[in-house]
This record gives C-alpha cells, structure tokens and sequence, in this order.
C-alpha cells in the first residue's frame, strides 16, 4: 500500500454495485458518438478487483474498433478504453495476493475509460513507488504488444530492425526494449521525434516517400525484421527491401495482401507487466505521456489521439 499523492483515495467500505461515470457510445463513427454517462459498476466477484481509477490509456485500436474498421468488433454499448492504472477499492473472494489501497494497472478488453474499472486479478499487476500511475496507465497494453511483437521474432544481439511510428506509444516502448537487447533499431518518425529517438539509441528516419532509400542508406548491412505500427508503407518498403514476409509484424493494417504477420498482445500477462513497469522504474524505459484530459473531454482526447504524430500516449484522467 502506498501513501503516494498521486493515489486516488481508496474506501474499503464500496462492496456493493455503486454509480460511475464512464466514456461509452451505443454506435460505431467518430468521437462525437462518445457520450459520458453515468453507469452501475458491479460489486467485484471471484476472482475480481474494483479500481479507483488514476489513468487509462488511449490506444489506435481503440479508435480502430469504435470506428468499426478493426478486425475486433465492438460489443454495443461499450465504455472505451483497454488499459488503466489505479487504487484499488474492493477485493472479491478468492484474492489473496491484492489489497485495498494497492497501486496497480493493466488491461482488460474495454471499459478502462470508467471512474472505477472492475477487473480480474491475472489482468493486473502492482504499481511499484517510483513509477507514477499517469505513466503506469499508458503502459499495459502498448507495453505488452511491443513486447510479445519483439519475443515473436528471433533475434540476436547486433541484428538491424526497423520499428514504424517510433515514438508513438507501442512503437517507442518497443525501440527502447530493442536497443537495451543489444539490437540496432532504426526508427520512422516525423522529424520533431527525431531527437527523442537518437537521445534513446535508435537511428531515426523520415516516414514518407522515399522511405526505402532512406532505410537502405541506414541499414548498409541489411534488416533482420520489421515491426509495423503505422500502414502499408513501411511493409511496402520493407517487401522492396527484401524482407521476407515472414520477418514482417504489423498491428496497423491488414496483413494478408501482403502476406506478412499480424503479430500483437496475446493475452495479459501478469509477469510481463511486472518486468515492464520495473524497467520503466530503473529509467530503462520511458513512456512519455504526450497529452492528458479530463475524462469529460474524452471526445477532444480522441481527436488529438487521431490526429497522429504523437510523442509517447494520450490519457484521461478522471
């Protein structure tokens, strides 16, 4: 249990279903069809813990599926958000290891974006002290997708890989655990990130035309592999390249034109987000927090989030 400021306040007492606000829309299109609305959050059963939230992280995906263009359809009406940071409030039967008042984040498949976020205890893992819960709330599922895309491929040390969008949230976390395996990490991004990435190791290159001229010139001894968080042009320049497919991950377009991998998060993994969190703890990774919003102004965060050429993630914050 900590005492940090940053903590929302936690109440024992909430065992019951209990009123929250939470970000939802009853039908797929832009962020004007998210309404905030007040819903009942069930008391937490087996297995299960109610968190206060503190952050919940705003991802492509979750666009992606409330626009109706993801291969995951959303289940209407959907409270948005994947990935939170907490207190938590109330523990159901069955949990032995989370408390009342423990600092903790994860993931869940929607209703992140909520004042209190019921979730099973394999979804999470603790916050340690050191590392902020605004930073922990963008981290899960951007975390554990660029982990599990760089373990889908095999890879040694000195190897060249090119990571699209780099400094964006999933594809800056996975340049930052590529560089400290050893590994020479060339990254696309607009020139404003470019510092940002050379300053953490990575060669950055200008997206656009002309990209496969420019990731020759920076890969003179070739590329092992290609993690793709942005569209076909970097696969397109990747396949002109000599890539082979197979050393392709996307989880930005459909891979099968292309015949390449869609290689994202499995499942949550709790011993993953605690490697994570620790990492971002010791400073090896950094997870920049480009904007924050109120949760009210959820439709203005999206809008921000889809606008693109972003520096780390977007939360709301209650």
């Amino acid at each position: 249990m900590s005492s940090r400021t940053d903590a929302p306040t936690a109440d024992s007492s909430t065992s019951e279903p209990v009123p929250a606000r939470a970000a939802r829309y009853h039908s797929v299109g832009g962020p004007e069809v998210i309404n905030v609305e007040t819903i009942t959050v069930a008391a937490p059963g087996e297995g299960e813990v109610r968190i206060r939230l503190a952050a919940a992280g705003l991802n492509p995906v979750d666009y992606k599926i409330r626009r109706g263009t993801s291969h995951v359809a959303a289940s209407l009406p959907t409270t948005v958000g994947r990935e939170f940071s907490g207190v938590v409030e109330s523990v159901g039967g069955d949990v032995s290891d989370i408390a009342v008042g423990d600092r903790v984040f994860g993931s869940i498949p929607s209703g992140a974006a909520c004042d209190l976020v019921l979730a099973p205890v394999e979804a999470i893992a603790p916050v340690p002290d050191d590392v902020h819960l605004e930073v922990a709330g963008g981290l899960a599922l951007a975390g554990q997708t660029a982990w599990d895309a760089l373990e889908s491929q095999t890879l040694a040390e000195g190897d060249t890989i090119v990571v699209s969008a780099a400094a964006g949230g999933v594809g800056g976390i996975l340049c930052q655990l590529a560089v400290a395996r050893g590994l020479r990490v060339i990254g696309t991004a607009s020139e404003s990130n470019h510092a940002w990435l050379a300053e953490r190791g990575v060669v950055p290159v200008l997206y656009g035309e002309g990209l496969a001229e420019r990731l020759r010139d920076a890969a003179a001894d070739g590329i092992t592999a290609v993690f793709d968080q942005h569209g076909p042009e970097t696969i397109r320049a990747a396949l002109e390249l000599g890539v082979p497919p197979e050393r392709i991950n996307t989880i930005a377009t459909d891979p099968e034109p292309f015949g390449v991998r869609r290689v994202g998060r499995g499942a949550v993994h709790a011993p993953t987000l605690r490697a994570l969190v620790a990492l971002v703890g010791s400073g090896e990774v950094e997870v920049p927090i480009a904007a924050r919003y109120p949760l009210v102004e959820v439709r203005e965060a999206f809008t921000r989030l889809e606008s693109g050429h972003l520096r780390g993630k977007i939360v709301l914050v209650p």
